[in-house]
């Protein structure tokens, strides 16, 4: 059974960049403890691209990030001091926890041309690490196990599933896999969590008898526990428990709207350490009403 049905919604990120986005959506804000994802193109990059189209510095609280790429290649600065690219298969996991700042350029793009492809989700942490030290890990070959079975390759993004644990260290349960689904075969999805969901990145699956196309979130209810791919399909299957009510405020996420109030303070007056190797510029806070700050003791 499908509670749900969530389609992606074209955002501009800036410098004529898209993606589609799928969380938040009004009324529907979570799936677990999944706050926020985005379908990045399929877009072609051609070489000598400017850098306005690159995601400059920006910070982050109260969740970690999760990239993961079908196709393409992005480079991550953080201000931890860390710079990793990142490509497909791969997974750049960056836990902000009480802040940090990165950026994500298209580098490889810009010297090559590229095709960019893939996924960046959030999920918040649950009570009581909200505020823990940032970190960031870069995860690939054996930290991602991989599966085979009757015309579905699977690989293990994050948490446990399938009878796998992913490498990345994760704060809360969750689960979240990737799909290559041949037409016709059928893949189980992991019925051990409370909240569950599927996205169709491309193709055409079928449950419950209905035909559901790319750019598709699928919310499941309790009984759905079987997918279809009717062509060829590129499937992202992912939840977890519930971590209680968060906020969002652009790039911050919290049980506390005072908290999001002093981040987007923090970051309107400079108290957010840049990227050492990519300090020269940054996103500024959008001109929407922030969160109130908490009010001085």
């Amino acid at each position: 059974m499908i509670d749900m049905i969530i389609e992606q919604r074209r955002r501009k990120l800036g410098g004529g960049f898209e993606v589609g986005r799928v969380l938040p959506f009004a009324k529907r804000r979570m799936v677990g403890p999944f706050i926020f994802f985005d379908h990045i193109g399929p877009v072609d990059l051609p070489a000598g691209i400017e850098r306005s189209v690159d995601v400059r510095p920006h910070p982050h609280i109260g969740l970690s990030t999760v990239t993961y790429l079908f196709s393409g290649e992005i480079m991550h600065r953080d201000s931890l001091g860390y710079e990793q690219p990142i490509r497909p298969q791969e997974v750049n996991w960056m836990t902000a926890g009480r802040g940090i700042t990165h950026s994500e350029r298209f580098e490889h793009a810009r010297a090559h041309g590229d095709r960019l492809h893939g996924i960046q989700a959030w999920v918040a942490l649950p009570d009581g690490k909200e505020e823990i030290d940032p970190a960031f890990s870069h995860h690939a070959g054996a930290d991602l196990p991989q599966w085979t079975d009757a015309g579905v390759a699977g690989q293990l993004i994050a948490g446990s599933a399938y009878g796998l644990t992913a490498g990345a260290a994760t704060h809360s349960p969750l689960f979240y896999a990737h799909l290559d689904m041949a037409p016709g075969s059928t893949a189980e999805i992991p019925n051990d969590y409370a909240e569950r969901a599927l996205y169709i990145a491309t193709g055409a699956v079928e449950i419950d008898g209905m035909r559901h196309e790319s750019g598709r979130m699928l919310v499941l209810g309790a009984a759905a526990s079987r997918v279809r791919a009717l062509e060829r399909a590129t499937v992202m299957v992912l939840g977890g428990e519930p971590v209680g009510e968060r906020y969002l405020y652009w790039n911050f996420v919290s049980s506390s709207k005072d908290r999001l109030g002093q981040a987007a303070a923090d970051w309107k007056a400079g108290r957010m350490k840049l990227p050492d190797a990519d300090d020269a510029e940054f996103i500024p806070l959008p001109d929407e009403p922030a969160p109130p700050a908490p009010a001085m003791s």
